[in-house]
């Protein structure tokens, strides 16, 4: 789906120079002078490469469809965090870099939405509220 410039919001994937990108921060400028543009700062799925790029109101980039699938988090086998579509039992890995710092807030069994890209797994989405224990553990002196 192509979209406008302006209509860019963080969090989107697009596909840009070949490549999917996830939109992190955009600031809106209109100069005095010339056009209104919306600067993006954008970040590779694949590779984790930062690129900040202008976008003219009136030029269209390409929005990237992404279907969102509901999965239940499994286990960390070491090198992966494993999920399983609790409909099919189909299971995917995903690798520590494409889950970030979102790892330490997976809880075994917990509903996430794992998001696909031409059938390949490229993000997670966790819920918005995610109940947890603190254990505070006392030591002698």
């Amino acid at each position: 789906m192509r979209i406008n410039g302006n209509q860019i919001r963080p969090g989107m994937v697009l596909e840009h120079q070949g490549r999917l990108w996830r939109v992190a921060k955009i600031s809106h400028t209109q100069p005095g002078k010339g056009g209104a543009y919306t600067q993006a700062e954008m970040k590779d799925i694949v590779s984790g490469t930062k690129l900040n790029e202008r976008f003219r109101s009136s030029e269209t980039v390409e929005r990237a469809r992404l279907e969102q699938v509901e999965m239940q988090y499994l286990y960390d086998d070491g090198m992966a965090l494993n999920f399983m579509n609790t409909e099919n039992y189909e299971q995917v890995a995903l690798n520590y870099d494409m889950v970030g710092d979102l790892k330490v807030w997976l809880q075994e069994n917990m509903m996430v939405q794992i998001e696909f890209y031409e059938d390949k797994a490229i993000g997670i989405e966790l819920p918005e509220k995610i109940v947890m224990e603190i254990k505070i553990d006392s030591f002698a002196h």
